[in-house]
């Protein structure tokens, strides 16, 4: 799952951005509103944290116009007020949650993934694909009911081919989701993620859930393989 946070103060952005990622998420910061709003509009994230008090454009306008341009990816406002009616124009400016400074992290982490739930009723809490099963909010992978330990990079690919069973997703959207859009690292990455996952999930269960799409990327059959 791919996430953006908007967050001024450079230190707290970071430790988001690798709290978040120690959690198996592809994370983008930005430090301005309106690269907050440029980002969100432009790219498809799961969630959207948002610091209120930002430069140029306030988080509270940033969500406004991200409602009015009819992107409806869930809010998650993160902000130092803590007022009832902060809450509240937060809330009715179309934010989806509210979490006040300081904060927890074990609670950020487990809102986030109720707010993915709720933003995107097609994604059930927990995944299958024939007897492969993945549980995002346990970060814990099954086949044929034994667990499999994987990785947290392998987790977070795993579970973004896992939301989309059935369909061909390319190298690059694997990448800026599991990844993020800044990396430029070598592409081939991918497949050497894939193939660790394969000798993991299928090999030692005489399975093929993971199909190579020649020439489009990669999908995750829909019974499992």
């Amino acid at each position: 799952m791919r996430i953006l946070v908007v967050e001024d103060e450079i230190a707290l952005g970071d430790t988001l951005r690798e709290a978040l990622i120690d959690e198996g998420f592809a994370v983008d910061v930005v430090r301005t509103g309106p690269d907050g709003l440029w980002a969100a509009t432009e790219y498809p994230y799961d969630v959207v944290v948002l610091d209120i008090m930002l430069p140029g454009l306030n988080g509270y306008e940033v969500c406004r116009q991200l409602r009015e341009r009819d992107v409806w990816t869930p809010v998650l406002m993160l902000t130092a007020k803590d007022g009832e009616y902060d809450l509240a124009d937060a809330l009715d400016l179309g934010a989806d949650d509210y979490l006040t400074k300081p904060f927890s992290y074990v609670v950020l982490i487990a809102r986030i993934r109720a707010l993915t739930r709720r933003g995107a009723p097609q994604r059930p809490a927990v995944l299958s694909a024939g007897d492969l099963v993945v549980d995002p909010a346990r970060r814990h992978v099954t086949r044929g009911g034994a667990p499999v330990t994987v990785t947290t990079r392998e987790f977070a690919l795993l579970e973004f081919l896992m939301r989309r069973r059935g369909d061909v997703v390319s190298k690059r959207d694997i990448i800026e989701n599991v990844w993020d859009m800044n990396f430029d690292g070598d592409p081939n990455i991918v497949e050497v993620y894939v193939s660790y996952l394969r000798k993991k999930i299928d090999q030692p269960y005489g399975r093929a859930a993971i199909e190579t799409v020649r020439g489009a990327g990669y999908r995750i059959a829909a019974d499992g393989g």
